[in-house]
């Protein structure tokens, strides 16, 4: 299937915030009146992560160590299929500054691009012809030689909502919620099931935006006293199907 690439390159500032869901409606009707719902207001989100066998990109990540990269594939698809459209981005974070590069594709291409790259031989195997990017291409290239094989390892899916400013359009708001995991069947095409990622009375927002939050916002995040906090979907879906803490991955990575 020969698809249209499209590559954003994004550079924002992303913080997040657990929350509970008994305040989610008030909250949400105080933010209406800055935000309003984007072109796709509720989507459901299908997530496959890529990483080598002992999950060493997900474990650095943890522990802050190189650019806490993170290789994922993206569908919107209600019930995806191997004509889907694919997201395939590449997420890095230097100096608190979150950076992704995204290309198009289908999931069956996103895959063998991911696990073998540009190769007369991924050609053969059905990889889309038109996959040609040369940023995506560098960092997979750099995460390869870094990691060693790299393939599905972590399946996560949740329900969104997404709003972004009226007054200033970069602003974007997300809430998550409904999210699930699985270290097994890793297939985006395989079905919705596995264990709960988050506790089910708590939802994730996170705000994404190029600079300093609006004042506006800050005060919303002051009424409520919502604090930010860290939360890496990836990151937490590794440790709970390892049975370990943050703390035990962060000392065993910077040990080594």
């Amino acid at each position: 299937m020969s698809t249209q690439i499209i590559q954003t390159q994004f550079k924002r500032i992303e913080t997040k915030y657990i929350i509970d869901k008994a305040i989610l409606p008030q909250l949400e009707e105080e933010l209406k009146a800055h935000l309003k719902a984007d072109e796709f207001a509720e989507s459901t989100i299908t997530n496959v992560y890529f990483d080598n066998k002992d999950f060493d990109m997900i474990q650095d990540s943890i522990a802050k160590k190189n650019s806490r990269e993170k290789v994922r594939m993206r569908l919107y698809d209600a019930k995806p299929n191997a004509k889907s459209e694919a997201f395939l981005e590449v997420k890095k974070k230097e100096d608190g500054v979150g950076f992704k590069y995204r290309l198009t594709t289908n999931p069956i291409s996103a895959e063998r691009f991911v696990t073998k790259g540009i190769t007369d031989q991924a050609l053969v195997d059905g990889l889309d012809h038109s996959i040609v990017d040369d940023k995506v291409n560098a960092e997979l290239t750099q995460l390869r030689k870094r990691y060693g094989n790299i393939k599905p390892m972590m399946y996560i899916y949740y329900d969104r909502k997404s709003y972004k400013g009226i007054a200033d359009k970069k602003v974007r708001v997300t809430i998550d919620q409904n999210l699930l995991y699985r270290d097994e069947n890793v297939s985006a095409t395989a079905g919705k099931y596995g264990q709960d990622l988050l506790d089910p009375t708590k939802v994730i927002m996170e705000i994404k935006v190029p600079g300093e939050q609006p004042d506006w916002l800050a005060n919303i995040l002051a009424k409520y006293n919502i604090i930010q906090q860290s939360f890496s979907k990836y990151g937490t879906a590794y440790r709970l199907s390892k049975n370990l803490s943050k703390e035990e991955v962060y000392l065993a990575r910077n040990l080594i």
